[in-house]
């Protein structure tokens, strides 16, 4: 598809808090886009009908970047009806097919392209969803502080979903002044990652970026995720070369967060490439992870194969080659517990979304026979 220059935009709408500044003379290509969206869209692209890519989401309101300009849309109905899950409707990073109003300086999204990778997790709460939290993203940088947020195993959590989402993983830790022991922590991280790259950077000191640069060449997107407060926003910030995002300094008592990100926002660097901003997540509940666990724990799943019974959960059963490796010292006790605790909770997130998938049957199956026992009726009184 031939690249269209963006024309001027005037805005129209209140903006979000926080949000980017208007984009002016941007291409489509700066946003992503290739030949293969370009496929993707075909099918949809009629007279009023225009491809665009998710910028924000606040409320149900989407701003998209488009060649057109910068507008607010909503999804329309039937995308809705349709989607299966909420994992289906459109989110952050996403390209939709978009039906503009001229009229209202507003489109509605008809269509939501087939997403090469997108990040997921467990939608916090009881709900048994998948909540998306970035999509089509080339790279994950997955942010830690090395102050009181510092926590391999919560890092390793972020890790296994950032493996399942088909994005490149990268670890960046911040906050060095703060860290107690540098080195130390250092070495925990790269323990944790394996082959993952690890960048220890500074953003209030301009220190570091140019790690984050060499990942985000143009037209390619990164996703900034990880707790409250650990410098996302900063970053991003330092990237652009102005504030962007608003910032607020941490608790000194517990280095929890302040920080006053609450949506997903898709920032266009100047030095080309994209980068979406993500709130703190208090948790991190996994979803669809089990090759993930399988590719991070390799070693364990390697000599299970050598246990004499095939169905051997490592838990005790006899002649275990996994136990016996443990043993010997040759896989550490903690690293197995891991391994076992992840695929405990995999085993009742599978449960839950059985009973979910059931319950929904039920649900469709009611609406079936209401519909049937309306259409007998209308069809008795005629």
């Amino acid at each position: 598809m031939r690249a269209v220059p963006w024309a001027l935009i005037v805005e129209q709408s209140p903006r979000a808090p926080g949000s980017a500044p208007i984009i002016r003379g941007m291409r489509l290509e700066d946003l992503g886009w290739d030949d293969e969206w370009a496929a993707l869209f075909a099918v949809h692209a009629v007279e009023d009908v225009e491809p665009a890519r998710v910028a924000i989401e606040f409320n149900h309101i989407f701003r998209v970047y488009a060649a057109t300009g910068e507008f607010d849309a909503t999804t329309a109905g039937r995308v809705k009806h349709r989607a299966a899950s909420r994992a289906e409707l459109p989110s952050v990073g996403d390209w939709v097919a978009v039906r503009k109003r001229p009229d209202e300086g507003q489109g509605a999204i008809v269509a939501v392209l087939k997403r090469r990778s997108w990040f997921s997790r467990k939608m916090a709460g009881q709900l048994t969803d998948e909540q998306v939290v970035a999509s089509n993203v080339d790279v994950i940088f997955v942010v830690m502080g090395l102050d009181g947020d510092f926590s391999p195993r919560r890092l390793e959590r972020y890790l296994l979903l950032a493996r399942a989402s088909g994005a490149v993983p990268v670890v960046l830790l911040t906050k060095p002044d703060l860290a107690t022991d540098e080195p130390a922590q250092v070495a925990a991280v790269t323990a944790v990652a394996g082959t993952v790259p690890v960048h220890v950077v500074s953003p209030k000191h301009g220190q570091g970026l140019e790690h984050v640069g060499t990942h985000l060449k143009a037209g390619r997107t990164g996703a900034l995720l990880g707790s409250s407060g650990v410098g996302k926003s900063t970053i991003i910030n330092s990237l652009v070369g102005e504030d962007v995002q608003r910032t607020r300094e941490v608790r000194q008592a517990d280095s929890k967060g302040r920080h006053t990100t609450t949506h997903r926002q898709l920032v266009v660097l100047p030095g080309g490439g994209l980068i979406i901003d993500t709130p703190g997540m208090r948790e991190l509940q996994l979803w669809d992870v089990d090759q993930a666990v399988k590719d991070t724990f390799d070693d364990i799943d390697a000599l299970g194969a050598s246990c004499h019974f095939t169905d051997c959960r490592h838990r005790g059963e006899p002649r275990c080659a996994v136990r016996a490796a443990v043993d010997a010292g040759v896989v550490p006790a903690e690293r197995l517990e891991r391994y076992l605790a992840f695929n405990r909770e995999l085993a009742l997130l599978a449960e839950q979304q059985d009973e979910r998938a059931m319950l929904e049957r039920k649900r469709q199956g009611r609406a079936m026979g209401q519909a049937l026992r309306a259409r007998l009726q209308h069809n008795r009184g005629q």
